[in-house]
């Protein structure tokens, strides 16, 4: 990959008292405010906090990629709160991990997030491992990290399999195994992974860890592409734009990079301005005065 490894983007994520007073008469009746409670909490903690791709996170429940900045607050205080109750769920301690990240609290990010991995909770796995490759404030520990990847791998996780496969492929705390790092990515790929089969595609138009065909990659950014992946319609833009694996067509570029960049992809932006804008204008002192663009439609 012309010596460039792209690595995986994944999660581009008061202490709680009750005082009962247990007497003869009404003890159901004291009990159950705090069980209430503590329902409610869990709810809203769900509501706030919960990550869209966690397998243990309710049917009824959403989530979010993101917890909102005006979320953070109620989200931290509500996770606080349920995760206190007595036999709580392991995705609540992974969700009060997340509202501790999305706090700028990666230290006790790390012990919510440990307490659920360590339930069995992949998504609290990976959440953790994050936090101790890229550190942002906090000791790293790759070898750990890959522990938890790999863990979160071992157990269908498509996330921890292509955070794995980066591992390995950009060497963080190992050597260079493009082998291993392709091999993981096909395992995300072969599981419905859109960023395993783009990764696998990157590995494979280049030959990193494997035979190199341009065919083969051009199927797997269509199959990601399919699944709404920015990097991949970015790649089938360039493809088209190049004529490789496949006839030459600009105009079948402009339309896969506009898709791409909708999504995000800078990559795909930078392209569009370079087709759509080919003719720059300069003044005396030779600096950029204006472009000549087109629509693509023509």
């Amino acid at each position: 990959m012309s010596g460039e490894f792209h690595h995986s983007r994944s999660f581009g994520i008061e202490s709680f008292s009750a005082l009962v007073f247990v007497v003869a008469i009404g003890v159901a009746t004291l009990t159950a405010i705090p069980l209430r409670a503590a329902s409610a909490d869990i709810a809203t903690c769900d509501r706030l906090a919960a990550f869209p791709d966690d397998k243990d996170k309710p049917a009824d429940v959403k989530g979010s990629y993101d917890i909102a900045k005006t979320d953070v607050a109620a989200a931290l205080k509500a996770c606080k709160l349920a995760a206190a109750a007595p036999d709580v769920p392991r995705r609540i301690n992974f969700e009060l991990g997340r509202a501790f990240e999305f706090n700028g609290r990666n230290a006790e990010a790390v012990k919510a997030y440990r307490k659920a991995a360590d339930a069995g909770s992949t998504s609290a796995m990976i959440g953790l491992g994050t936090l101790l490759v890229n550190g942002n404030g906090l000791k790293t520990n790759p070898t750990e990290a890959r522990m938890w990847f790999e863990k979160a791998a071992n157990a269908g996780d498509v996330t921890g399999m292509t955070n794995l496969a980066s591992i390995y492929g950009g060497g963080v705390g190992v050597p260079v195994d493009f082998a291993m790092a392709r091999s993981w990515f096909a395992k995300a790929a072969a599981a419905n992974s859109s960023e395993g089969m783009y990764q696998l595609g990157l590995m494979t138009q280049d030959g990193d860890g494997g035979t190199k065909d341009d065919g083969a990659a051009k199927a797997l950014f269509e199959k990601a592409a399919s699944l709404d992946h920015g990097g991949a319609l970015e790649r089938l833009g360039a493809y088209a734009e190049a004529g490789r694996a496949g006839p030459k067509d600009e105009k079948a570029a402009i339309g896969f990079y506009k898709r791409a960049a909708a999504l995000g992809s800078d990559d795909a932006v930078s392209a569009l301005k370079r087709l759509q804008c080919p003719f720059t204008m300069k003044d005396k002192q030779g600096k950029t005065a204006g472009s000549i663009c087109f629509d693509g439609k023509n």
